[in-house]
């Protein structure tokens, strides 16, 4: 039996929002100086009157910037050695753990940024789709490679990562609006599962 896992990260899988953490671990004062100024762009979309993409995009650059793809990824290396296996829910490293990878394709499934999020893709053993980061010449342009994976987003983004393959199940676990698409196309969806 042919089975697809689509594993929505933040939330579902770890305890936090990962995004928050990383930054403030990347720069801890250029990111308390930034929160600050981003606390009215916080607000509107709390109210949805701002566009999530936008703020994140502006919220993401404001600290990383600029920055070295090399920095970023040694960073990243670093955040993940540093919150690995601690920021992961429990139940879920235990589910990830008896997967039978032998006849399971599994999906990390997130609206975070890859810059972050690939080194626990890479220890969970699963493709990443993930909201992904612009790089030229080796520097973070502070923008983003099409659009931020979520809501309907993350489906057209495991479309195309599984490219007309077929599964006799299709198991999907999430834990916010953002994943309602994944989880009502799926076979199975869960709704905090792991909580």
């Amino acid at each position: 039996m042919k089975k697809l896992y689509c594993f929505d990260f933040d939330g579902t899988l770890t305890y936090k929002d990962t995004m928050f953490m990383y930054l403030k671990f990347y720069d801890s004062t250029k990111y308390r100086m930034q929160f600050l100024k981003h606390i009215p762009l916080f607000i509107l979309l709390k109210l949805k009157l701002a566009e999530t993409e936008k703020v994140k995009k502006s919220f993401i650059g404001s600290i990383l910037k600029g920055q070295t793809q090399e920095k970023i990824e040694m960073k990243s290396r670093q955040f993940f050695e540093h919150h690995y296996p601690g920021i992961v829910r429990e139940n879920a490293l235990d589910f990830i753990k008896n997967i039978d990878r032998n006849n399971t394709q599994s999906l990390l499934v997130t609206a975070s940024l890859d810059i972050w999020v690939k080194p626990f893709a890479e220890e969970l053993k699963m493709q990443l789709v993930s909201t992904r980061a612009e790089f030229k010449n080796g520097v973070f342009t502070g923008n983003f490679i099409g659009k931020n994976c979520n809501g309907k987003e993350k489906l057209i983004r495991i479309k195309e990562e599984i490219n007309n393959s077929r599964y006799d199940k299709i198991i999907a676990f999430g834990d916010t609006s953002g994943d309602r698409p994944m989880l009502k196309w799926a076979n199975e969806g869960h709704y905090q599962f792991f909580h």
